[in-house]
């Protein structure tokens, strides 16, 4: 996750809960990308926000239960390797393949001449992300779909061209559970930003209590009760985006929340969704508060996931510059 503006309900649902799972399943790494969050305005030329920031999304990663202890949680800017691997890889792509990218085109919006080249090579940062480890499942959002296909045609043109076929893997996407995609609470078409403009539209994993129950109470709805069988969400987009969060944060299907509160009013489902969500994210937040009492912790904790992030990206960078002929 990048370390700009405060993670939010999203966040949690549609990455932070599954990493706490998966780390228990496979060798994982977790990384604050903060090299990604200066390609942008939200982190360029702002150092002691970024600094702050990437020490808020680690306590959001730890406090959520992914364990530093079992898995290294790190920043990218203190694994060099990221960005070594990222320049081959420049030169890997092709301008062809970059043109495509639809996330530059959203982000740069009318003014693409006024957008930072490293905005443009995102994806291939984002490759070399995940190369360096020679990683074979990378959890995304939908939205990051084409970034992952990005990295199999890098790493595919990579084994390709210095005849080695087997050397980077394919690696593929892991995409999980009911609340995946959470959309904004101001309108159901739109995915949760940290970066909207209203406050309203998100819940932070900083909100307190009351904070996060007056934004569901006041989340957009429509005139209808809500319905009795997930046929009849569609066109429903505020009604599916509030079941849809329920039913993540209660670990149940989209089916049987959308069974448990048929035929109700928003007026009915609504606390009840407010005490669910401030029951899941009060003690986040809590033991968020808790760690951002200790920077210096929170440092050592990093230091010691780019210690051993690095133990794994050293030997594979190595193999890079033998096999396209550096001299060491």
């Amino acid at each position: 996750m990048q370390p700009t503006n405060t993670l939010h309900l999203g966040n949690y649902l549609g990455a932070l809960k599954n990493w706490v799972k998966i780390q228990g399943e496979m060798p994982c790494l977790f990384c604050v990308v903060d090299m990604h969050a200066i390609t942008a305005d939200a982190g360029y030329g702002k150092p002691a926000e970024l600094a702050r920031a990437t020490r808020e999304v680690t306590a959001a990663y730890i406090a959520a239960g992914v364990d530093p202890k079992r898995t290294p949680i790190f920043n990218q800017g203190q694994v060099p390797e990221h960005g070594e691997l990222a320049w081959v890889l420049n030169c890997v792509a092709r301008l062809g393949w970059m043109d495509r990218m639809t996330q530059f085109k959203e982000k740069s919006g009318k003014h693409k001449e006024r957008a930072s080249v490293g905005l443009y090579t995102y994806p291939v940062l984002m490759a070399a992300d995940i190369l360096v480890y020679r990683a074979t499942h990378v959890p995304v959002g939908e939205d990051q779909k084409q970034h992952l296909e990005l990295a199999r045609d890098i790493a595919a043109k990579f084994n390709n061209d210095y005849g080695v076929p087997d050397f980077f893997p394919q690696p593929e996407p892991v995409i999980m559970g009911p609340g995946t995609r959470v959309m904004s609470l101001r309108d159901g078409t739109k995915k949760m930003s940290k970066s909207d403009e209203s406050d309203m539209s998100r819940i932070n994993l900083t909100d307190d209590a009351d904070t996060i129950a007056n934004k569901i109470k006041r989340a957009k709805t429509d005139p209808l009760p809500l319905p009795a069988s997930k046929d009849e969400l569609k066109d429903r987009p505020e009604a599916e985006n509030l079941l849809s969060i329920h039913a993540a944060l209660s670990d149940q299907s989209l089916e049987a929340s959308v069974a448990e509160f048929a035929g109700r009013q928003f007026s009915a489902f609504k606390p009840v969704l407010a005490d669910l969500t401030v029951a899941r994210l009060e003690p986040i937040n809590k033991e968020m508060r808790r760690l951002l009492a200790d920077p210096a912790e929170i440092d050592r904790i990093l230091r010691d996931g780019a210690r051993r992030a690095r133990a794994i990206a050293t030997p594979v960078m190595d193999e890079v510059k033998k096999t396209i002929g550096f001299i060491a």
